[in-house]
């Protein structure tokens, strides 16, 4: 007898549906998996027979063969288990057909028989071809989610059975615990000392404006890149439902109501690869760090320590919004719609700028600047210096404007951006430039100068005015942008040069 029962796989961090079809047939007792699956979907027979034995079922001692359709797409993972064992028992008529109509089935078995949660609950379950999602018990709040499926949450593979031959109620769905309170982000009154990074932070939370701090240790680079997100305003339903789709398909624990309101922010080690960071690999095609911080904020600490390659892998995305990644067994687009922030030191050892405390030799601060190249320092909007901040303002009584306060302009700057069409004025399309961030007289002669000069590249000349544009959005000054605010953006976008080859 043959039976298809629908079950999904991941590719990247898309869900896409598959038929498990079943043959049982007399002959001598073998069990093929055919359709591209790989090891963990091979070792399906394994768990599955186990996992029957263990529940009380019987295992047939037929020839079983197992299609996973279609057979064009590389099948991965464990989730198509349970899917596996229920056509198994439909082919072997244990269990009639009409029990599975409708219904998908999604979960990794134990050899205990019991149903375990997987990776890419979200994104499978919105892939499902069926009314029904029947998913393992712990991963009911993530099914939930996509809010197309009547959810049926099962502990284990004996009561799954006795539910589809209407021998016993469907269990019922777990209560779920109270989540617990959110920490605290951390506030920008914290910051001291530093006006003109306080500044450059709300011009980059603004307009989504790419950030590079370069300064010092111990200036404070860190600590204002962390108090990013919370200017930041909550992500609309839409870019929360892709980010909790990345986020459940490369197994990050997801937030305590499940879907993902709040920007991500994502701060990899300098050591990661460009693997880990674009995404991709040899097996599973899995989101790295630029999609893990999609609509919130990439947070790269220690710029001059990445690999010049790692690093320069980010620059397609950066203008696109999203990373293509290709391999030999299929091809992905992950969303990568992020807003970076980077700090570095001026040289190795950070003291740079001091007369007489740079201890580097001319060799290795020349290592340490090629790992930054010119057409990735291009795409930072601010390029500012952090210098350590005056003593009295570290000691002196608190008195700079909350996350709180300036989330509020910040919010107040968006909308304004959205009127224009655009989520944030990062976005303007540079043939729109003139219409949405027209030019005061004496503004276009700023540019102009500095164009001159050679300060300039054609997309720094976009970038310039997107950026003006944000700073009169800030001033709520009206449409025109004057010298005032491209004067402003002039200043926030220092030469690399400056911040780093002459400090050097």
């Amino acid at each position: 007898m043959i039976a298809s029962v629908p079950s999904a796989t991941l590719l990247g961090a898309t869900g896409h549906p598959v038929s498990v079809e079943v043959h049982v047939s007399s002959g001598l007792p073998g069990f093929a998996i055919v359709g591209l699956p790989d090891t963990s979907c091979r070792e399906a027979r394994d768990r599955v027979r186990a996992a029957l034995l263990s529940s009380g079922l019987r295992w047939p001692q037929k020839r079983i063969t197992v299609n996973l359709a279609p057979t064009g797409i590389r099948k991965a993972g464990a989730q198509l288990d349970l899917a596996i064992a229920v056509a198994v028992l439909v082919a072997d008529e244990v269990l009639p057909p009409s029990a599975v109509a409708g219904r998908g089935f999604l979960g990794e078995l134990g050899l205990d028989g019991s149903v375990r949660p997987v990776a890419g609950t979200v994104p499978l379950v919105d892939a499902l071809r069926a009314t029904e999602a029947v998913v393992a018990a712990r991963s009911v709040v993530d099914a939930e989610l996509v809010g197309r499926h009547r959810v049926r949450p099962v502990a284990d593979l004996r009561s799954l059975v006795a539910a589809l031959a209407d021998r016993a109620p469907w269990p019922t769905p777990p209560r779920p615990a109270p989540p617990p309170p959110e920490p605290p982000e951390p506030d920008l009154a914290e910051v001291r000392g530093q006006p003109f990074a306080r500044r450059a932070l709300e011009l980059s939370a603004a307009g989504g404006h790419h950030l590079l701090l370069v300064g010092p240790p111990g200036a404070g680079k860190t600590m204002l890149a962390r108090r990013l997100p919370g200017l930041l305003p909550d992500l609309d339903h839409r870019a929360a439902m892709e980010a909790t789709r990345i986020h459940s398909a490369a197994g990050v624990g997801l937030p305590a109501g499940g879907l993902v309101r709040r920007p991500p922010f994502r701060a990899p080690h300098h050591g990661a690869s460009p693997v880990a960071l674009t995404g991709g690999g040899s097996g599973t095609l899995r989101p790295g760090e630029l999609s893990l911080a999609h609509g919130g904020v990439l947070f790269l600490d220690e710029l001059g320590e990445f690999a010049a390659v790692a690093i320069d892998a980010l620059r397609q995305p950066l203008e696109e919004g999203v990373i293509r990644v290709s391999r030999a067994a299929a091809s992905v687009a992950l969303p990568a719609r992020v807003l970076l922030v980077a700090a570095t030191n001026p040289c190795p050892c950070g003291a740079a700028g001091t007369p007489g405390s740079c201890r580097c030799a001319d060799a290795a601060r020349a290592r340490y600047l090629r790992r930054l190249s010119g057409p990735l320092l291009d795409r930072f909007d601010l390029r500012i210096d952090v210098a350590l901040p005056e003593t009295d303002a570290l000691l002196g009584a608190p008195d700079e404007e909350t996350t709180a306060v300036v989330r509020t302009r910040v919010e107040a700057a968006r909308a304004r951006a959205a009127e224009r069409g655009v989520e944030r004025n990062a976005d303007l399309p540079a043939h729109r430039l003139d219409e949405l961030a027209p030019l005061a007289p004496d503004a276009k002669v700023l540019l102009e100068s500095a164009l001159r000069a050679g300060r300039l590249s054609g997309r720094g000349l976009h970038r310039i005015r997107r950026l003006a544009r944000t700073a009169a959005d800030l001033d709520d000054v009206g449409e025109l942008v004057s010298a005032e605010h491209v004067a402003l953006a002039l200043q926030l976008r220092a030469e690399p040069a400056v911040l780093i080859g002459d400090a050097a």
